[in-house]
């Protein structure tokens, strides 16, 4: 059995993971993309020391920022830290607000094979020479169907989607297609979607960017900027970044950076709800007050049912 927590950015999902994980000997299980990177503990609101010292966590900070990590990475990971919970008999408790993790967990996902470094190399000069449109252009030529899927300034995506082509001479979509088997039974999963109310959401959004500023959220941009990495990487685009760095080169002051980076969280916000909505519409949505007794019911069901299959 395990708990799949997730919604939006800000939603309080952390600290309801951590406090069923204190209560029922659970392992934490990290589900959020920029959570990963170990160089951004602050800006990306990652569990805190204290936290971390409640519980046992994974996939928190162990990856660096100059890797590009991948959804299939994370999956493998995942398998992983699922294994070890088994092992040691905690029960785990996935929580976070990158939706695709959570559609692999109970879908599978086909396993592209590793993209040789020339390969990236090369795509990456000529992203850098002549831009994502004419990029984009070209797979549309070679893969339509990719190309179809996101727009034309989607630099991150339209790199992908070539470099598949070029190591695997398949395109993107067809590697989805042959999804692997999930590592988690949709049946053995306690599943939900927390969805506070949008305007305490917001709140909530505004007060924890000024909470990051008051903990060296600044200093931990301008160490990451010092690193001289490149700007396509993952973790130099996490929310809050961009802005902080526009300041640091004093393009902008630490005022309007804040205010553009809770506004880019907002909208990445309501992108959450929607791709939830849509692409995971089974997941219950739960509000932050039911949550925890909504979650406890369900193990006892679920408790329940096995004792009554063992018994039959």
């Amino acid at each position: 059995m395990a708990i799949l927590i997730a919604g939006p950015t800000a939603s309080g999902k952390s600290a309801l993971a951590l406090d069923l994980a204190a209560r029922r000997g659970g392992v934490v299980i990290n589900a959020d993309s920029m959570q990963v990177y170990r160089d951004l503990r602050v800006i990306t609101a990652r569990p805190s020391a204290e936290e971390e010292a409640r519980a046992p966590h994974r996939l928190y900070g162990h990856v660096d920022a100059a890797d590009t990590y991948s959804a299939g990475r994370w999956l493998e990971d995942a398998r992983k830290a699922l294994a070890e919970a088994a092992a040691g008999g905690r029960l785990p408790i996935v929580v976070g607000g990158t939706g695709l993790y959570f559609k692999l967990l109970t879908s599978g996902l086909a396993v592209v094979p590793p993209i040789p470094p020339e390969i990236r190399a090369a795509l990456r000069e000529r992203l850098a020479a002549e831009g994502a449109p004419a990029l984009h252009a070209e797979l549309a030529r070679r893969d339509p169907v990719s190309a179809a899927r996101f727009g034309p300034r989607d630099r991150s995506r339209i790199v992908r989607a070539l470099e598949v082509l070029e190591a695997t001479g398949r395109p993107l979509h067809a590697w989805h297609r042959d999804n692997a088997a999930p590592p988690l039974a949709p049946d053995r999963v306690v599943k939900l979607f927390l969805a506070p109310d949008r305007a305490a959401l917001r709140a909530r959004i505004e007060a924890r960017f000024d909470a990051m500023l008051a903990a060296g959220a600044v200093d931990e941009v301008r160490a990451l900027a010092a690193r001289g990495l490149d700007p396509l990487l993952p973790a130099m685009k996490a929310h809050g970044v961009p802005w902080l760095l526009r300041h640091l080169r004093g393009e902008i002051s630490l005022e309007e950076a804040a205010t553009q980076a809770k506004a880019d969280t907002r909208r990445y916000a309501k992108r959450q709800f929607t791709w939830f909505r849509n692409q995971l519409s089974d997941w219950p949505w739960i509000g932050p007050e039911e949550a925890a007794g909504y979650i406890e019911r369900e193990l006892s069901a679920r408790a329940h049912l096995g004792a009554r299959r063992s018994s039959s």
